[in-house]
């Protein structure tokens, strides 16, 4: 491929080598076309190195692979960024390899960039994939929207107040993503000094504040679960160890963009609340379970009542 591609699929890897052929060929069936395909490998051990090389040597005109100098592992922020820079896309999917995409994703938002020249990024729905296990999977699929009011673009700093980590809504899996280059560019692309969880919140939290946002009621990716990834593996002290770092890393980041709304500070004061309050928050959630079993309670108490009454 020598003109400039309208789409650069950023594909981060480590060391899974079981999923990653089927993240690959999720690419290759868009039934979007004009695209490149970037393979940023975090400095794998297994065979996944291996299965990206053979990729990019059986399809060099659309396919690269990069890694850091060394073969160094430095986290998925990292790597983000070496796929960034690596690319040369007017757009900028993310996707990362134990994830899978819809073959209509590109098409799909593509479109949606072409219509709405003012945003900035585009964020859908996703399937949490269970299934992908057969018969040991252990629950069904089940589609997750985004927290917030769809098929609509979003102002900052409305995103930033309505999804998590600050506001309730569920926040959008970073497969779902289509980003203008110009977008990345501009909020600096993803943090490099975090190498563990909340590396997606950190680029959201900036990108809410920065652009303007298209939400999606489509799906376009499904978003594997299983044992290894990171969610799965993370307890609840390294939880919410990695809540107070962003919260921290999320209050000097506003102060440096000037970003003076009283609403998007009250809502860091609430979100700090219990960690700096933890004898009153421990009080509160002991006093919902309370209330959750009194009302569990009384429902059945009721069905009983209607059985016995028919």
């Amino acid at each position: 491929m020598t003109s400039r591609p309208t789409v650069s699929v950023v594909l981060i890897f480590f060391n899974d080598e079981r999923f990653l052929p089927e993240a690959i060929a999720s690419v290759f069936q868009q039934t979007f076309e004009d695209w490149e395909l970037i393979l940023a490998d975090d400095g794998s051990t297994d065979g996944s190195t291996a299965v990206a090389r053979r990729w990019a040597d059986g399809h060099p005109e659309r396919v690269t692979y990069v890694e850091h100098p060394g073969h160094a592992n430095r986290g998925p922020s990292a790597t983000r960024n070496l796929g960034f820079t690596s690319s040369r896309g007017r757009y900028i999917a993310v996707l990362d390899s134990d994830d899978v995409w819809e073959p209509h994703k590109l098409s799909e938002q593509v479109a949606i960039l072409d219509a709405h020249p003012e945003v900035g990024l585009v964020i859908g729905a996703s399937m949490y994939w269970w299934s992908w296990a057969g018969e040991h999977a252990p629950r069904s699929d089940r589609l997750m929207t985004v927290g917030a009011p769809a098929d609509r673009v979003h102002h900052p700093p409305e995103l930033a107040l309505l999804l998590y980590p600050l506001g309730k809504g569920v926040a959008p899996c970073p497969s779902s993503w289509l980003l203008r280059r110009e977008a990345v560019e501009g909020v600096g692309g993803w943090e490099e000094d975090i190498r563990a969880m909340y590396e997606d919140q950190r680029f959201l939290g900036k990108a809410y504040h920065e652009m303007s946002v298209w939400v999606s009621s489509r799906y376009w990716d499904r978003y594997r679960r299983h044992p290894g990834q990171l969610v799965a593996v993370t307890d609840s002290d390294g939880y919410h160890t990695a809540r107070r770092e962003f919260l921290a890393w999320y209050e000097d980041d506003l102060r440096d963009r000037g970003v003076s709304d009283p609403r998007v500070w009250r809502a860091i004061r609430r979100a700090w609340w219990p960690y700096r309050h933890p004898r009153l928050a421990a009080s509160r959630r002991a006093a919902g379970r309370l209330r959750a079993r009194w009302l569990r309670r009384i429902r059945s108490v009721g069905r009983v009542a209607r059985q016995e009454g028919t």
